[in-house]
């Protein structure tokens, strides 16, 4: 973070008021909002040169290109960290919550969809006759190599670990086929390969701002608007997916005249799309085990299921394999991914370092127990945890954990709330302590033992350095 703090202080000429860390997804870049008396930036710091590269060189071009990016205003030396403008701390994905909750769309919501639409067509006619697709990071466009790649992604990485069984010579053999018919389509737009709603910011309702883009290439503009309409989560209504699409088709010339083909070409690109995503939902859900990407699988696979009743290519082993994936009960849709609550709550020792959030979505509290008096000090408790009788006395006589529990607990039971009536199904509550073995134990604990009174909901406890792991 020093370096960012360094990069903005050479830009405005002070040092930053506060540098607050941003939810990341599933990269390993790592985000901070930098904010000071005359400007507010995030600041990115990178894991890959040419990544980082192809970001910043992107960004400027798009900017000269009239496009809705963020504005890079200051990179360091070493291209591995880098200042951009401040798109705002809302995404479209966020901000049509209550859409997706009710299914209903205003009319200003779907203008505003329209809109992103437009952009879209903007950035797939662009004129890139000057624009240098050597930047490109991994690979300049959308190969038939980059097609295998993503193919084999979803083979190796949903696949596999999902036990799905296939035949290896018929799969690559369909493999081999779809990429034919991919390449048939055209190359010859600059796409931006995950345009979802996620990656669009808004600084406010007018102003739909595209990020994330370091991956775009050339290639076929319908897999942005695949990307961006099917997006898995994003469960737009299927009538708003038709309009969408023919908004995006009426927003340029070119792509009104090829109305016909574009729309043939739909499906195609519907399942490649689908079956990237589930390559990254495997390896970041089934293989490294986030949470958050394992509940997105189900609303992916009804993706498929729709392809299945009209439009699915012909492939026949694939059109095999995808029917057994959408039959198959591992990813049937449970409780919790329908909207039911669990609460996580746990007890650490920050000598261990911070607690994982095994549910990708990087939210929740995390309370600091080291204020209070430590019976760890005394010789008769050192032996014993927050779940013995003497450490429950200990720290109930004196008083202050009743006063600290309740300030913890306004606002965790606020969050509860909040949480049950806007569909979330996770929410973390942590606990740390020198030792991870008295006042945290204790306190995670009775706040456990809280919620499950006031609330009824599962809730899971974790003791991390003590090895205890329950289910209330």
């Amino acid at each position: 973070m020093q370096r960012l703090s360094d990069l903005f202080t050479a830009l405005t000429g002070e040092k930053p008021s506060s540098i607050v860390p941003l939810a990341g997804a599933g990269s390993e870049r790592r985000y901070f909002r930098l904010v000071g008396s005359s400007l507010s930036c995030v600041g990115t710091i990178g894991v890959s040169l040419p990544e980082n590269k192809a970001f910043i060189y992107m960004s400027r071009e798009f900017a000269k290109m009239g496009l809705p990016v963020p504005e890079v205003l200051a990179v360091s030396e070493d291209n591995m960290t880098y200042l951009q403008s401040d798109a705002g701390s809302i995404s479209l994905f966020d901000y049509l919550e209550d859409c997706r909750n009710t299914g209903e769309y205003s009319p200003s919501h779907i203008l505003l969809l329209e809109n992103v639409m437009t952009i879209l067509a903007r950035f797939h006619t662009a004129d890139s006759s000057e624009f240098d697709f050597s930047y490109c990071y991994p690979t300049p466009e959308m190969s038939r190599r980059a097609l295998t790649w993503d193919l084999n992604y979803f083979k190796y990485s949903f696949l596999k670990p999902a036990g799905i069984d296939f035949d290896e010579e018929l799969l690559e053999n369909d493999f081999e086929e779809f990429v034919k018919m991919i390449e048939s389509c055209g190359m010859d737009s600059i796409i931006l390969r995950d345009c979802q709603s996620r990656n669009v910011m808004l600084k406010d309702e007018s102003q739909p701002v595209i990020i994330d883009f370091q991956g775009a290439r050339r290639g076929c503009g319908l897999y942005d608007v695949v990307s961006f309409l099917w997006q898995a989560r994003a469960a737009f209504p299927s009538e708003l997916k038709k309009h969408l699409f023919n908004h995006y088709l009426s927003s340029a010339p070119s792509l009104a005249s090829s109305k016909v083909q574009l729309t043939g070409q739909l499906p195609l690109f519907r399942l490649l799309r689908t079956l990237q995503v589930l390559g990254a939902y495997g390896f970041l859900g089934l293989v490294k085990k986030k949470e958050h990407f394992i509940k997105s699988i189900p609303a992916a696979l009804d993706n498929l299921r729709e392809l299945l009743d009209s439009g699915f290519p012909d492939l026949p082993h694939l059109r095999r394999v995808v029917e057994r994936m959408v039959s198959s009960k591992s990813f049937c849709k449970n409780e919790s991914q329908s909207g039911q609550l669990i609460v996580t709550v746990g007890s650490f020792s920050y000598k261990m370092g911070l607690p994982e959030d095994k549910s990708g979505n990087g939210g929740g509290f995390v309370f600091d127990c080291r204020a209070l008096h430590n019976p760890g000090r005394y010789d008769e408790y050192k032996q014993l945890t927050g779940r013995d009788e003497p450490v429950i006395r200990f720290l109930e006589e004196r008083g202050e954990v009743k006063d600290f529990l309740s300030a913890a607990w306004s606002m965790v039971d606020y969050s509860i709330e909040r949480y049950m009536a806007r569909g979330f199904t996770s929410l973390n509550v942590f606990f740390g302590c020198t030792g991870g073995r008295h006042r945290s134990v204790y306190c995670a604990e009775r706040t456990a033992a809280h919620i499950k009174e006031r609330f009824g909901i599962e809730v899971h406890l974790i003791h991390r350095e003590r090895k205890i792991s329950e289910t209330i």
